[in-house]
């Protein structure tokens, strides 16, 4: 029997330099009794026992590349088991090349239980890590901090380079019971002598107290979710623990006296969201004499919600006798803050297609079926949402009144929201793409995507092909234009 006594604190060399010598002398795992320094200082019949193999000759085996990622995890578990498994692991690899890939292997499973387990406690460390200021008593300018963390596994050594990264600014230790991090500003130091923690506190206990107090929800209480997430050993290093077991308590009455609290006034916003929906919908007073008072008129509607959210209304633009007149679905980001209809991304790609068959956007008129953006706020970024059915109804209002004043010979339908305004019964835009529609005494209407649909097209191959689908219909709108070139325009 081979005895093999390693420190056992997450040293991955150590334990791989033994298993290399005992690999190569042909060492069967049964035949060797793994231990940590811990252990094998009680044991009186340790000198009964062999060390390591000697072998005259270099070892010659490899292992899949996945096993070493597996391997240096496992070793920073704190199972005494670790070091048999893992050793009884590399010995079947060399007969069964894809072992690790037989995942109801009990060696295999049990290993990649325990890699699951160091890497929980690595997210533990990374996420509970709670930094305390200290006097700086060295003399330098840099600000000093200690933590005191409890892990399950021998991970310091693992997590200490993210801790040097994300605050290589300032200087700290970590201790635990299972190994310290130090890093100066220069150097990162980890030992693995185990630490006892000195119980430092400093001013921010008390903020963190308050603010736990306040952002504690009671009607969301749950217990054991909290257990979960984090147990006991955590919470007892942090100053704001001592307020859970109160808190905890009073739960339920806090939630009645929410209940009972009298409402606060809404925000503007939602005032203005409910006003909107309690207000009947009227057509503006007085009926517009010209396209720049239906403009005028448009920029105070309120005949949907959509105007709560939106930065302003964006009504269309270009001459006001064009032949053409395009029709997208609804302003955007940019063109919500700018005013202008087609200045975003899309409007972009359309410029692009229009000037490449020659279509002259200056002799067009361009608008959108839904006048205000509407979006989903997420972050600080506004996501673009499709307006439904009712938003656009709405809005049809102003697009028949800039028809009527524009009496364009063509409309482009650029999208389904667009054909839907346009036209009463809608038809499938697939099914009608790229056909000209006569609509008799209102002109024709040409039926066509939005340009935004190529900006989401994830395959560039697909792209270019339905890019070229999309030049293709604005070729015929083109081509139109081109025969009415005799027809004089006049700015809006």
């Amino acid at each position: 029997m081979h005895r093999i006594v390693l420190e056992g604190r997450g040293n991955f060399a150590e334990w791989r330099d033994a298993a290399r010598s005992l690999l190569a002398a042909g060492v069967a795992p049964e035949n060797v009794d793994w231990r940590t320094r811990m252990d094998a200082a009680g044991d009186l019949f340790r000198q009964q026992d062999e060390g390591l193999p000697t072998c005259t000759s270099s070892p010659s085996f490899t292992v899949p590349k996945a096993f070493l990622p597996l391997a240096e995890a496992v070793i920073c578990h704190s199972d005494p088991a670790r070091f048999a498994r893992l050793y009884r692991l590399l010995y079947r690899l060399q007969e069964e090349r894809s072992l690790l890939a037989v995942r109801a292997d009990k060696d295999v499973a049990e290993l990649h239980d325990m890699v699951k387990s160091v890497r929980r406690d690595d997210h533990k460390m990374t996420a509970f890590v709670r930094f305390k200021e200290i006097p700086n008593d060295t003399g330098g300018s840099r600000r000093r901090f200690f933590a005191w963390f409890e892990p399950d596994h021998y991970i310091v050594s693992r997590v200490a380079p993210f801790f040097q990264r994300r605050f290589t600014d300032m200087d700290w230790v970590i201790a635990t019971p299972k190994g310290t991090a130090a890093w100066n500003g220069e150097v990162l130091e980890v030992s693995t002598a185990p630490a006892e923690n000195p119980h430092h506190t400093d001013q921010a206990d008390a903020l963190w107290r308050t603010y736990f107090r306040n952002i504690f929800n009671p009607a969301r209480l749950k217990v054991k979710m909290m257990q979960t997430e984090m147990p006991k050993k955590y919470w007892k290093n942090l100053p704001e623990a001592e307020l859970i077991p109160e808190m905890i308590a009073s739960a339920e009455a806090d939630v009645i006296a929410m209940a009972e609290r009298a409402a606060r006034e809404a925000p503007l916003f939602h005032t203005r969201l409910k006003s909107a929906a309690e207000t009947p919908i009227v057509a503006p007073s007085g009926e517009p004499a010209s396209l720049a008072e239906v403009r005028e008129q448009a920029m105070h509607c309120t005949r949907c919600p959509l105007h709560c959210k939106a930065t302003q209304t964006v009504f269309g633009e270009g001459p006001s006798n064009a032949d053409i007149m395009i029709v997208g679905e609804q302003p955007g980001d940019q063109e919500d803050l700018a005013g202008r209809p087609f200045v975003g991304p899309a409007g972009k790609v359309f410029d692009q297609a229009a000037e490449y068959v020659g279509l002259d956007r200056t002799r067009t008129y361009v608008t959108n079926a839904v006048k205000h953006f509407k979006y989903e706020l997420r972050g600080k970024r506004r996501i673009h949402q499709k307006p439904n059915l009712g938003e656009v109804q709405h809005c049809r209002w102003w697009l028949k009144l800039e028809m009527n004043f524009v009496k364009p010979k063509l409309a482009v339908a650029m999208g389904a929201t667009a054909l839907s305004a346009l036209m009463d019964n809608r038809g499938k835009l697939s099914d009608l793409r790229g056909r000209m529609l006569d609509m008799g005494s209102t002109g024709a209407i040409l039926v066509t995507v939005h340009p935004s649909y190529l900006l989401r097209i994830p395959d560039r191959v697909k792209q270019q092909e339905e890019m070229e689908r999309f030049r293709e219909d604005l070729a015929q709108a083109a081509l139109f234009q081109r025969q009415q070139v005799g027809s004089p325009v006049a700015s809006e």
